[in-house]
């Protein structure tokens, strides 16, 4: 697999078309551009490689720092005990887990996600089963989610919000089911700020990360599709700029480890 003809960076004019798909029906996956109609199965299918590894290899390749990434960003949204939380695109729940220590026994969290081989293999993991008093899981589409007007305290996305075939629709079904006066948090990859810092992790997304899925998950092409996810996704001031066009207040957003990633947050006035 070569990697030199990968956009750079800075090709804004592609990431934008990331958001939704465009005017002739089109969108892209990483760097596949197909019909909006066909992205959410080939998401699909993409989990579908990924899910009996997923965890393995997302330690292995952040070299666990995803882990405090996730503490980080579930603490922002200030829960507290009884809250009622959202966990959009949550897959095998790590988000939902560290949510579950604050929102205490008559808390509940509910990870809505529309891959179920994702949902199971969180479903078998001892950290989820701990919880399984107010943990539960709904396959369905972040989208359009089957969901009540103003029910949630709280809402949060980690590292999913990128594979919607329609951004700002997924963002506006949070704004809704959220309670008024109710958070948002997404946890999302970003560009890296050092100029030097970018290129070692330019390097490291399209050459190790790819060779490491091959030899580690048996997919080499599942990982060069993630770093091409990550590749055409917004900056964070274009993802806030979103979620403020949703109708959400206070956004702000937090960049971690030199940019790699980001947590942007918000408040439904």
């Amino acid at each position: 697999m070569t990697f030199h003809r990968i956009p750079g960076w800075f090709d804004h004019g592609m990431r934008k078309k990331v958001a939704d798909p465009d005017a002739s029906g089109y969108t892209y996956f990483g760097l596949e551009k197909l019909p909006a109609d066909r992205k959410k199965q080939a998401v699909l299918a993409h989990f579908n490689r990924v899910a009996p590894r997923y965890d393995f290899m997302n330690t292995v390749l952040s070299f666990g720092i995803h882990y405090a990434w996730k503490r980080k960003a579930v603490a922002m949204l200030g829960l507290k005990p009884g809250d009622r939380i959202l966990d959009v695109c949550g897959g095998t729940g790590d988000l939902a887990v560290y949510a579950a220590g604050w929102i205490g026994a008559q808390g509940r969290a509910l990870i809505y996600d529309m891959n179920h081989e994702m949902l199971r293999a969180g479903v078998i993991r001892p950290q989820n089963r701990k919880y399984r008093d107010r943990i539960f899981c709904v396959r369905g589409d972040a989208e359009k989610t089957a969901l009540p007007d103003n029910s949630f305290d709280a809402a949060m996305v980690g590292f999913g919000i990128r594979n919607l075939t329609s951004i700002r629709r997924g963002i506006s079904e949070m704004h809704r089911v959220l309670k008024p006066g109710g958070r948002v948090m997404c946890l999302e990859f970003s560009k890296p700020v050092n100029p030097v810092f970018r290129a070692l992790y330019d390097w490291y997304s399209f050459s190790v990360m790819p060779a490491a899925g091959r030899v580690l998950a048996g997919s080499d092409q599942s990982y060069a599709c993630l770093s091409e996810t990550i590749r055409m996704f917004a900056t964070p001031e274009e993802l806030a700029a979103m979620f403020e066009q949703a109708g959400f207040a206070e956004v702000r957003f937090t960049r971690l480890t030199n940019g790699i990633a980001a947590i942007h947050t918000g408040t439904k006035s």
